[in-house]
């Protein structure tokens, strides 16, 4: 880390000089602020996972055109049948590339679950009924943030339908729409969401920019071509 001022002028003013009887080779240091806080974050222990992600669990429902739509973080034990089967729809595995036994998925949800909470596996409830997955995750903290400028808070999301017969009826762009709304309601630091649906998935970017995200960029990532598309909090009424 450079030093605080690393000037050399000669213009400066010359230190005042000491009192009388006063040690002058005596230093008061003081600790950065970021440091400090550092410290005591250590002293107070680490947050609980979800803080991440301002507690997803407690979000409560949105009122959606379809009905009453309601985020529930997996339960691998009560939801690993269901989420496996949407997987294994080619529709689905042409893009999420997690397709064959319940062991894939399961280690896809447990590697987000048993992790630091930047990241979390939900069920999207709609008038009861499970019937799509999010990921809903901090964006700034992902590999993602190396491909484009992020911001403090960036939350990402990611979408599947789980039914076919839920598929190409606008339904996705109604998830979209509360999903973002849920986010800036409960996440008052957030100021923008963020998707990167692959660029070939055209109804996937059709929902996200029906939702009122923007196509912002263009994005190589390591498994695709993505469509950078973003939701502005600045926007939310607007759009």
């Amino acid at each position: 880390m450079p030093p605080a001022d690393a000037r050399t002028d000669t213009g400066a003013p010359s230190r005042p000089p000491s009192p009388a009887g006063a040690d002058d080779t005596t230093l008061e240091l003081r600790l950065p602020d970021d440091f400090r806080a550092l410290l005591a974050a250590a002293e107070t222990g680490p947050p609980e996972a979800d803080d991440l992600l301002d507690s997803v669990a407690t979000w409560g429902p949105a009122d959606t055109p379809a009905g009453s739509f309601r985020l529930t973080p997996v339960r691998i034990e009560h939801d690993l049948k269901t989420v496996a089967g949407w997987m294994n729809d080619p529709a689905v595995a042409a893009f999420w590339e997690l397709a064959g036994p319940e062991t894939v998925t399961a280690e896809h949800l447990r590697a987000q679950l048993d992790g630091d909470g930047r990241s979390v596996p939900c069920l999207g409830v709609l008038d009861g009924t499970p019937m799509s997955y999010f990921e809903i995750y901090r964006a700034d903290l992902d590999p993602l943030a190396r491909h484009y400028p992020a911001r403090p808070h960036d939350t990402g999301v990611h979408l599947l339908i789980g039914g076919g017969a839920d598929r190409g009826r606008g339904l996705g762009t109604a998830l979209l729409r509360a999903v973002a709304g849920l986010v800036l309601d409960h996440r008052p630091r957030c100021t923008r969401v963020v998707a990167e649906p692959d660029l070939h998935n055209t109804p996937s970017v059709s929902a996200f920019l029906s939702a009122g995200f923007r196509y912002s960029a263009e994005l190589d990532l390591p498994d695709k071509r993505a469509a950078l598309m973003v939701r502005d909090r600045a926007l939310r009424h607007v759009l």
